[in-house]
């Protein structure tokens, strides 16, 4: 099944401005001419202020604090005093202030910096341009991103994103701080919006070996897209995605979570009438009954295998996997995702033996 959404005639009226669900909705009538969602309302930072993505993954360095540091070594900053053990410590480290006050050798532990990197790809694709909910999808992804940022982000912490378009890949550099989250979040949101059949080599197998090209930090990576390639009609389980070696290769070094983002009309295809259904990424259009039952069933089990296809995928390159829809509220399937993560990341995020297996 291709990533089609139904298109229409829009009517042309001097109506004013819909409202930001309204212009969700439109997006199956023509392309949108902005975002469905405002920066205030990506992600309530009162709801997701205790929850946290549990990091289980290798970074560079030991593991202190929250995270592994970044630096081999001890790290520099000053942590609390202990017993001095003859032929382990160093006697450089010793604290000679509270040997004093002891009498008994001491020494002073440090704290290796505890700096994480995560960086975020969003599919911004002609396919991820409509939705019948209350958001597009590729808005639905954006506040994908500004939850994890939120989720993940502590002292220190720092944030980069990646836009996948057909054409290439913007990249925003990773600063740490709620301001530089913010800005990323407002950059995405501007960027333009890319048209129906634009065009271009790049795809989301491309975006993600790109990523793991240019990501040498070890960290947490966020891949958020609706994992649909044009052309690819593919539906048995078995037979992998072209994006599925490239993920494979991004989770051997780094912890990566992967966002489906899909649409209530993917799930459960509507009863609309007869509708032209048009994928947005190449020239297939065809007139659909959906008034026909027989019809409706088919193409909602093509959609339910494609998508079971998908999991299939994510599961086997040992990444996490979050499945968010325009017409539920994304922060709370977040947050159900990150507490059951805390039980299972240590399990599905081993090291890859293969780097290259399919």
């Amino acid at each position: 099944m291709d990533s089609a959404a139904p298109q229409f005639l829009p009517p042309q009226t001097d109506a004013p401005a819909p409202s930001s669900g309204a212009q969700a909705v439109l997006s199956v009538l023509k392309e949108p001419a902005g975002p469905t969602v405002s920066l205030r309302h990506l992600a309530p930072e009162a709801a997701l202020r205790h929850l946290e993505l549990t990091i289980v993954r290798r970074l560079d360095g030991y593991l202190q604090g929250d995270h592994l540091g970044l630096m081999p070594g001890p790290g520099s900053d000053l942590n609390d005093a202990r017993l001095y053990m003859p032929g382990q410590d160093d006697v450089r480290r010793m604290d000679w202030a509270v040997t004093a006050r002891t009498t008994v050798p001491h020494v002073r532990d440090t704290i290796a910096d505890r700096e994480l990197e995560v960086w975020a790809l969003l599919d911004a694709t002609p396919s991820m341009n409509w939705g019948t909910g209350a958001v597009t999808k590729r808005d639905l992804g954006i506040a994908a991103v500004a939850t994890f940022g939120f989720v993940t982000q502590k002292m220190g912490d720092r944030f980069g994103g990646m836009v996948l378009h057909g054409d290439g890949i913007t990249r925003m550099r990773a600063r740490s701080g709620r301001n530089a989250l913010y800005g990323l979040l407002r950059k995405m949101l501007e960027d333009p919006i890319e048209t129906d059949r634009s065009g271009g080599g790049y795809d989301l197998a491309a975006g993600i070996e790109a990523m793991v090209r240019t990501q040498q930090r070890r960290g947490l990576r966020v891949v958020v897209s609706d994992f649909l390639t044009a052309g690819d009609s593919e539906i048995d389980p078995a037979r992998p995605p072209a994006w599925e070696r490239p993920l494979r290769r991004l989770g051997v070094r780094s912890q990566v979570v992967c966002v489906e983002v899909v649409d209530a009309a993917e799930v459960d295809f509507p009863d609309v009438g007869e509708v032209l259904v048009r994928d947005p990424e190449s020239d297939f259009t065809r007139f659909v009954d959906t008034g026909d039952v027989r019809a409706r069933r088919a193409v909602s089990a093509a959609s339910r295998a494609q998508r079971e296809r998908t999991a299939a995928a994510i599961r086997r390159a040992g990444a996490g996997h979050v499945v968010l829809r325009t017409d539920r509220d994304w922060v709370a399937d977040i947050a159900r995702f990150v507490l059951t993560y805390r039980r299972t990341a240590a399990v599905i995020s081993q090291p890859q033996r293969e780097a290259g297996a399919s």
